[in-house]
């Protein structure tokens, strides 16, 4: 064997050594979370193992049951109701207009993009009082409303930067291909647009699923009804309607509210990577 080979062969062998120990300093505290479901709250906070010493059995029975007047179905249904038509409505809002920024020539056309440009610096912190205030005046607080009207306005302009690199990757000859054959712009964008677009639509759906599922400032400050309380809430307040936490059950539901996503990740995952690998590198 050449020495060239060998240290190519060398540097390989020590990547995927790297990489191993990343992913398990990446999985480990997830692969703990599971163990400490079964865990007593003792051994949590003495043992880093994964394997426990003692299996406790009911945390999740226990756990969906909840410790006040609601159990966690209702706030697993509560996140479901409050996700989904955010995501729909993104994808939709979002699509189109990108697909105007992309395809078609209008006045003030560069100025409006870079405006979009711009609010993707501006700091979320920075528009939560002046969001409070609206929501307040227009009597959207303690409802999903704060949540899925703006998505429906296409508010998120990471995705809509997204869609219009991807849609720019895709070549202006199918759409003059189609206008010949008498197609209008909306059957343009339905015919030809969406379907090529559909890694970049699944990596747009999986972004915002994840945010909004996990997210926990938003709810904190326009959801005060606990008959409303998405995941993320329903599980800090756990930690409050007790004077002795039981963490196995905490750990239970936290297990419980990672596999929605982590569901979809895994049936989207190939349109995912290609939609990601390939937004803003075509054109």
């Amino acid at each position: 064997m050449r020495k060239g080979e060998v240290k190519k062969n060398t540097r390989l062998i020590l990547s995927y050594i790297f990489l191993c120990i990343l992913g398990i300093i990446m999985v480990y505290p997830l692969l703990w979370m599971f163990s400490a479901s079964f865990k007593t709250n003792n051994e949590i906070f003495s043992s880093f193992t994964l394997i426990p010493k003692k299996i406790v059995t009911g945390a999740y029975s226990q756990g969906w049951k909840g410790s006040g007047q609601y159990s966690f179905g209702r706030f697993f249904s509560n996140t479901f109701i409050m996700v989904l038509p955010t995501v729909f409505f993104t994808i939709i809002s979002s699509l189109l207009v990108a697909y105007g920024f992309a395809r078609f020539k209008f006045r003030y056309k560069k100025p409006l993009f870079a405006l979009v440009l711009a609010s993707l610096m501006l700091p979320t912190e920075v528009v939560i009082i002046p969001r409070y205030i609206l929501f307040n005046t227009l009597d959207w607080l303690d409802s999903y409303l704060p949540f899925i009207i703006p998505a429906a306005f296409a508010t998120h302009s990471f995705f809509i930067f997204m869609l219009v690199q991807y849609i720019r990757g895709i070549p202006k000859e199918l759409d003059e291909s189609a206008v010949i054959d008498g197609c209008s712009s909306f059957k343009i964008l339905t015919k030809i647009i969406i379907p090529l677009c559909k890694p970049a639509i699944v990596s747009v759906a999986i972004f915002q699923f994840v945010w909004r599922w996990n997210d926990f400032l938003n709810p904190l400050i326009y959801i005060s009804s606990v008959r409303k309380y998405p995941l993320s809430l329903a599980l800090r307040m756990t930690l409050d309607v007790t004077d002795t936490i039981i963490w196995n059950q905490v750990m239970a539901m936290s297990v419980l509210s990672l596999i929605p996503p982590v569901l979809l990740f895994f049936f989207t995952q190939k349109y995912f990577v290609e939609g990601i690998a390939t937004t803003g590198l075509k054109g």
